[in-house]
């Protein structure tokens, strides 16, 4: 017999779902930009930006948003699981299948994630600090940097083409 769902587990469901479907109709829209296809991008941009309402809203009331501190200490801890147990795994699996593009592409947001805990856990220690602090994220591995760099540590992208936070 099943274990009767309750509404957190609809909440925290529906959150997933949303949270995905965002990613998906984002990749949508992109593919449908260099289709040349422009309406149809700008609906499924549209429906990411509809799907994340969603997906906040149920967040919220799951409870799941704390603090900042508490915030910056879930986010070192589900970045660590990503580049310490998560993509290595990864890594092995898509290693033993010979799938050569998906290694790369988990090497990638496993160095990463890495950087996005050490960040958050930078943000952590100086929570309280007033003074402005800039990100810079490489658009095409997802690393992030307090300062523009001359190219990507990780990928070899040129900095200039890093977007400011």
């Amino acid at each position: 017999m099943s274990e009767k769902k309750t509404t957190l587990d609809c909440l925290m469901d529906a959150f997933a779902g949303e949270s995905q479907a965002n990613r998906k109709y984002t990749a949508y829209a992109k593919k449908a930009e260099k289709e040349g296809k422009m309406n149809a991008a700008k609906l499924f941009r549209a429906a990411a930006d509809a799907e994340t309402l969603h997906a906040l809203k149920e967040f919220e009331l799951a409870g799941k948003i704390g603090s900042t501190a508490d915030n910056l200490k879930d986010g070192i801890e589900g970045e660590t699981y990503e580049f310490e147990t998560m993509y290595p795994e990864f890594i092995k699996i898509a290693e033993a299948e010979g799938n050569k593009a998906a290694v790369a592409a988990f090497r990638m947001a496993m160095l990463a994630e890495e950087s996005h805990a050490k960040l958050y856990k930078d943000a952590l220690e100086n929570l309280d600090e007033t003074e402005e602090v800039f990100y810079y994220l490489c658009p095409v591995c997802g690393n992030i940097e307090k300062a523009v760099p001359e190219k990507c540590v990780i990928c070899g992208v040129p900095g200039e083409k890093f977007i400011k936070y």
